[in-house]
This record gives C-alpha cells, structure tokens and sequence, in this order.
C-alpha cells in the first residue's frame, strides 16, 4: 500500500522530516500546503515535491496523510481542517498549546473515524521498541522510578519560536513534551506534579524541575532547560534492574542494561535516516491495518501529555 502524504508547514521541522521520507517504502511525498505560495513552491523545488499549495487547496488535494509541522500555536486549526477533510493527521508535538485545543481535535477525529497520532517520534525508535520490550518483559521487574533531563542551551530570541509565547514557545512546551511523555509511557499519568524553575524576561519558562508522584510511591524526576547544556539522559529503574538510555536519549542509539546483581551490558539500536522515518512508517502501518489510533502513540496518552504540561506551566505562573 501506498500512502500519499502532504505536509503543513514547510518549516525547520518540515525540512527535517522531508529528508526522511527516502528512506520509507510506500511513503509518498506529493505536496505541501502553506499560507505562503512563495514559502511552499520554495520547498516543493527542493525537496521534489510535486504541488505546492495554499491550505484550501491542500486539504482538498488528493492526499491520504498530512503531517502537521506548524508551530503548536497553529496546530488546532489546521488539524481541524485536515480530519473535516478526511485525512489522516500526523501532529508536530507538542500536540497543543491548551488541553482545551488537544481535547477538540481528538474528539473531532474519533466522531470522523480519521486517524491522529502526535508525532512522538522518540516512541518508535528501534532502542524505545527494545526497551518498552524489555520493561513489558519483566526484565526490570517492576518500574518503580525514572529520572532525566533533557537539557539544551538556546540563545535567547523572543522572536523565535522556541521563545515566542504566540507560537507556543517555551520550554515546556519544547522539551518538557518529551521527557513527560517517555515517563508516562511508563508509569502512566501520576497522581500529582510538583514544578519549580524560572521564566525568561518574556514570561515564557526557560528552566524547570519537575517531580511526579504516584499513591502507591513510584516518583520521576525530570529537568528541562533553554538556559544551560546537559546531557539528555534517562535512567528506567526496577525492581530488577535499571537502563541507562545514553544522551541524547530523545534520538537513543544505546541502552546500557544493569541486571540487578549482574554485569551491564551495552545494547545497540541504530536508527534509519535521522530517526524521524520510522514514525512515518508506523503511521503506514496503521492505516493499511484500518487503524484510527496507535497502539504505541494513542491519543489518551497525549492529553495525559497536555494534562501534565499545563499544571506544570500553571504551577510556574505563566
């Protein structure tokens, strides 16, 4: 099976995500939409693209597939349009900037029967799919704590995305998505969240800690940072052992596996391309099978996701 896919947004996440259509069998890339012609065409010609085109005519094109890659300010709207339209929509992260926006587009999809996915790529990558084995195993034994971070010194621009509260910008909404989520997928949502940081001179957060607890005194303790470097690690430790994922963990090549009373070993999983390939082919496979929701990325995992971004960001008082 064949899927046609459009993008939205041809922006710095678009260019990335292009690159990596090569190397998915059975994925066609035929258009992007923008509001811009000149932006579109623009990206068209240089990744071979054949239609560039203005969003009413993108959405009534003959696409099976959109990926959404506009800032996350601007992701309701478009995803709106594209399941009215019938078509199966890969969302940028985060999702949303509001559970309110994330919650509407997944009803919407649900009553249309269109398939959603937030494109969580990190979830797909040959080391995740060993180390979710290995945890659904019992090799750790009983999950009981993670703890990470996933730092990442920025220049401070408030005109950028990553900083502009308009689009959505933020390190929450930039980094804490992806440290948030791979505890989730793990311990699922927690019973509360206690965050403390700082907001950078535009009132958006450039530096959280964050710690998750549950009733029955499993804890994860994430960081997230604009404002200095690290390393972007994560530690999944169980009652039988623990995994090292080595930095940076977002695009993990290695595990390091510690078997309690054992030697560690060293696991390898190289990913295809930049990474980004195997959630389009994920996507592929869910529709050929029919699927309105993955099985690895469900939508009630992101509005756990969105959940806990919120409280965190309230809790900072933005």
């Amino acid at each position: 099976m064949s899927v046609r896919w459009g993008i939205a947004g041809p922006g710095r996440m678009a260019a990335v995500m292009a690159a990596d259509f090569a190397h998915v069998p059975g994925a066609e890339l035929v258009a992007v939409g923008s509001r811009s012609a000149e932006r579109a065409q623009a990206f068209a010609d240089q990744f071979g693209i054949p239609r560039a085109l203005d969003y009413d005519a993108f959405f009534a094109a003959d696409i099976d597939a959109v990926y959404l890659a506009t800032p996350h300010a601007q992701h309701t709207d478009l995803a709106l349009a594209a399941i009215e339209a019938g078509k199966a929509v890969l969302i940028e992260k985060s999702f949303t900037i509001s559970v309110a926006d994330s919650i509407a587009i997944v009803e919407a999809a649900r009553a249309r029967g269109v398939f959603a996915m937030e494109a969580m790529w990190t979830r797909f990558l040959p080391a995740m799919i060993e180390l979710r084995r290995m945890v659904e195993a019992g090799d750790l034994g009983e999950v009981r704590t993670i703890q990470g971070d996933l730092i990442a010194a920025r220049e401070y621009d408030p005109a950028d995305r990553l900083f502009n509260p308009e689009l959505g910008g933020g390190a929450v909404y930039d980094l804490g998505v992806y440290v948030l989520a791979f505890v989730q997928q793990f311990l699922g949502e927690p019973d509360r969240v206690v965050a403390t940081g700082g907001l950078l001179p535009n009132g958006v957060e450039g530096e959280v800690g964050m710690l998750l607890g549950w009733d029955d005194g499993r804890f994860a303790s994430e960081a997230i940072s604009f404002r200095v470097a690290g390393p972007g690690r994560q530690l999944v430790a169980g009652t039988q052992g623990w995994v090292d994922v080595k930095p940076r963990f977002h695009r993990a090549e290695t595990l390091v596996w510690h078997p309690r009373g054992g030697e560690p070993r060293e696991l390898h999983f190289p990913k295809r391309g930049a990474g980004y390939c195997h959630e389009i082919e994920h996507v592929n496979q869910c529709l050929a099978e029919g699927l309105t929701e993955s099985p690895v990325m469900p939508l009630d995992d992101t509005l756990a996701v969105q959940r806990l971004m919120a409280e965190v960001v309230r809790q900072l008082g933005r």
